[in-house]
């Protein structure tokens, strides 16, 4: 039916997140201080809080009070509460997890402290948050935020619950109300290790799966792309838990799972990109591009050749996931077949694997050819804006950003076909009509050797078809891979699952 846009208050919408960046002016009096970032979740987060808000919704964000990474002081702070106790409730959207161990953290993440950081990131949300901010809708971010659809489902409030990544942790129920988190109320909506007889019995021995209890307990969830949610339902990649797997797949048969793609940082384009010296657009990108190229080469020490074509790999080494083993397999014999074109290989990342790549070119004689960086932004900006190609041969990818950056710069994918990628990267069409980049199925040294050869190829196509192509691409991306489309995305999920419009101005059709 379609809702009247007057018959009914606008919901509140209650995002809890361990990370956020970028919120808009109006939020509260920290919202332009505020940047705690780890990974994609902190983008994806403020990119929809924005959103929401931009458009009029009733959006408030739930973050623990990092106060060294906020840059706050304890009078500040005291100053703050006494500007929250004038400001009347809609007025005032952040809300700080008070705990000391939130206080002094220069990271997200700290393995020795990740439990009692979750812990008591929920206990604030579920003591004090919520009955404060009295949501309609609480979208929850992965395990650190696991208990609170089941609080949720206590209360009657619906949940949404976001899988960035498949990674849980295990606890007890009596460790989880040491901390402070009344469990009884809710314990039944818990996933544990081993189904519970009692409330006693799941007390002391049993563990509670955090990821597998805000999938189970939420009213619906989503991963951050549809096939590698696919993926991981139809039991793929045996690093999968079996509770995790079982639980999204219950979801999805029920109709309560989807994926939402995320979508790169908004300062991740190169007309605009304030790491890079020469700006440039679909229609600059020949001479943009070869500026750039050349101050990549003299920052790297590669051969200074601007008719080289640069692979470039922007991702973590990390040879579990990443892939880092097929190109070293291959780099060698790769740089050696293609030594009349010049290719060059740009490695700017950071992990073990790293040594790896440095002992094959010392040990072949590679240096002018191929160079091995630490991460720096400012590097990886410009690696982006003077490279042909990026390499991403990932063995798994949940989402991935990279494949979606790297075509805003005019910088063609070359990409292992699994998860996210398989959803953001299409196999170039033989006249380059379609297509934004060179795709192999099957994950093993040969299959990126043949994406390769792929790419270089299409390199040596005649300059107007292959500058079409890519402007082309460009284009496209800019248009597709924005937080604008992801927040869309999450809006409508809202909407779907309230029966009601979220923002002013639409009206909603229930499915």
């Amino acid at each position: 039916m379609t809702v009247p846009p007057s018959s009914v208050q606008t919901p509140r919408i209650l995002i809890v997140t361990p990370e956020i960046t970028y919120l808009p002016e109006g939020m509260g009096n920290l919202a332009q201080r505020m940047s705690a970032k780890a990974g994609g979740m902190a983008d994806v987060s403020a990119s929809l809080v924005k959103a929401l808000y931009e458009q009029g919704a009733d959006v408030h964000v739930a973050i623990p009070n990092y106060r060294k990474m906020f840059h706050t002081d304890m009078k500040e702070l005291f100053d703050r509460q006494l500007d929250r106790v004038s400001q009347a409730l809609p007025e005032n959207r952040i809300h700080l997890a008070q705990d000391r161990i939130f206080y002094h953290r220069s990271r997200v993440y700290d393995s020795a402290q990740n439990h009692d950081t979750a812990l008591a990131f929920q206990r604030e949300v579920i003591n004090n948050i919520i009955p404060r901010v009295q949501p309609d809708l609480i979208h929850c971010n992965d395990w650190m935020t696991g208990l609170i659809p089941a609080a949720a489902k206590r209360l009657g409030i619906k949940s949404l619950f976001t899988c960035h990544n498949i990674h849980s942790e295990r606890l007890t129920m009596d460790h989880i109300e040491n901390k402070g988190i009344d469990v009884e109320d809710f314990w039944s909506h818990l996933y544990f290790a081993n189904r519970p007889d009692n409330f006693e019995h799941a007390r002391y021995d049993n563990h509670v799966d955090l990821l597998a209890t805000g999938i189970f307990a939420s009213d619906h969830v989503n991963s951050v792309s549809t096939t590698f949610l696919y993926e991981v339902v139809e039991g793929r990649h045996d690093f999968v838990p079996d509770s995790i797997r079982n639980e999204l797949a219950n979801k999805l048969y029920a109709g309560c799972a989807s994926g939402i793609l995320n979508a790169p940082d908004e300062s991740l384009k190169p007309y605009a990109d304030p790491h890079i010296e020469h700006h440039f657009d679909a229609d600059s990108f020949v001479e943009g591009k070869a500026l750039n190229k050349a101050k990549l080469q003299a920052a790297l020490g590669l051969n200074i050749d601007p008719d080289a074509p640069i692979l470039f790999w922007p991702s973590r080494l990390d040879p579990m996931q990443k892939g880092c083993q097929l190109l070293a397999d291959i780099m060698y014999q790769t740089v050696a077949d293609y030594h009349q074109e010049g290719l060059q290989i740009a490695i700017i990342a950071s992990g073990a694997f790293s040594q790896h790549f440095k002992d094959i070119s010392n040990q072949h004689g590679l240096q002018g050819k191929v160079a091995v960086s630490d991460f720096d932004e400012s590097l990886s900006r410009l690696g982006y804006a003077g490279s042909d190609f990026m390499l991403m041969p990932s063995r798994f990818e949940p989402c991935g950003l990279p494949q979606m950056v790297a075509p805003k710069y005019g910088c063609i994918p070359v990409v292992h076909d699994t998860g996210g990628i398989h959803d953001t990267v299409h196999h170039m069409h033989y006249d380059g009509k379609l297509g934004n980049g060179f795709r192999f199925e099957h994950y093993n040294p040969d299959g990126l050797r043949w994406a390769i050869d792929e790419a270089i190829k299409f390199y040596k196509w005649d300059d107007e078809q292959k500058n079409t192509a890519i402007r082309r691409i460009m284009r496209e991306s800019d248009e597709f891979f924005n937080h604008h489309n992801t927040a869309a995305e999450y809006i409508a999920r809202y909407e779907n699952m309230l029966g009601r419009q979220v923002v002013a101005g639409k009206r909603l059709i229930k499915i």
